[in-house]
């Protein structure tokens, strides 16, 4: 390597690289990727003038991140470059060659986190039209009819305690991201078909079970059994979508938005802290936001 950058650079370089090998143990893939990464870095700092890893500081990091932008690297694999960079860093910081981390204040761009389609009125009343009579068919109904009934999350559902529902008032308990406990409500098909399972929970779970939802040896239901029976479901019942817990609750933020127009109440039935994740959730523009607001607000209308 010290044939191909200065030494000021290399040297420290070199020290890492036997620091992850030697200490940190980490595979030989990570130990390359690390390379890879610091490699490129160093060869645009020499590039732009830095004469030596104690020369860089916040704003050096920062040239480097928009360089990295402007040659079209993905957020990830800039995110990817900044971390391995904060790790050299700390190494060097911990060896008494730096005094500071000047990576540590800069943040590589937003990762997009593409949202799945909702699936559409239509395609969910095909979905939910099971009407098998076996104690695992109505349990897959009553789960698939609360999450879209209710807009749960996975892992909400999966927690839930039989304890936890109020079926004749319509209530369910759930603790949210953060341990955070909601009310939810429910009706209709959901409420039906939730005592339909209530009445054959028995002849599945084990006595002691307290979880709402059990699989066929009478424990709680797991993530991936959930998943799957969502998918094969989807299959079975011949509606194009792919069929996953996530999209049902999509469908039911996206639904209940298109007919009510009311974000705030959306908001609270999905459990989410801030307006802004409803928002970009269901695909809601800013623009009709806006009109909202100006329609709405009394201090926004014209005179």
């Amino acid at each position: 390597m010290s044939d191909v950058l200065p030494v000021q650079f290399s040297k420290h370089l070199d020290a890492f690289y036997e620091f992850l090998r030697n200490e940190k143990g980490l595979s030989i893939y990570t130990q390359r990727n690390y390379k890879r990464q610091l490699t490129t870095i160093a060869e645009q700092l020499v590039e732009l003038g830095v004469e030596s890893w104690q020369d860089v500081d916040a704003g050096w990091v920062r040239q480097v991140t928009s360089k990295g932008m402007r040659e079209g690297l993905k957020a990830s694999s800039l995110s990817t470059r900044l971390s391995s960079l904060r790790s050299f860093f700390d190494f060097l910081v911990l060896r008494n060659v730096l005094t500071a981390n000047p990576a540590k204040g800069v943040s590589a761009p937003r990762k997009s986190r593409p949202l799945p389609k909702n699936i559409d009125v239509d395609e969910m009343g095909q979905l939910l039209e099971v009407n098998e009579d076996d104690p695992l068919s109505i349990r897959d109904r009553a789960i698939m009819e609360l999450m879209y009934g209710a807009g749960l999350r996975l892992a909400e559902l999966v927690s839930i305690d039989v304890r936890d529902i109020q079926l004749r008032q319509g209530e369910l308990r759930v603790i949210g991201k953060g341990d955070k406990e909601r009310k939810v409500p429910f009706s209709g098909q959901a409420k039906e078909w939730l005592g339909h399972w209530l009445r054959v929970r028995n002849q599945l779970a084990k006595p002691e079970e307290k979880g709402l939802f059990v699989s066929k040896l009478g424990v709680r239901i797991s993530h991936r059994n959930v998943q799957k029976r969502m998918a094969e479901w989807g299959l079975k019942q011949g509606v194009n979508s792919h069929i996953s817990p996530h999209k049902l609750r999509h469908s039911f933020a996206t639904h209940m938005l298109e007919s009510s127009g009311n974000l705030r109440a959306v908001q609270e039935l999905l459990g989410h802290e801030n307006i802004s994740t409803t928002q970009i959730y269901t695909h809601l523009d800013f623009q009709h936001l806006a009109q909202a607001y100006d329609q709405a607000h009394p201090r926004a209308k014209k005179k």
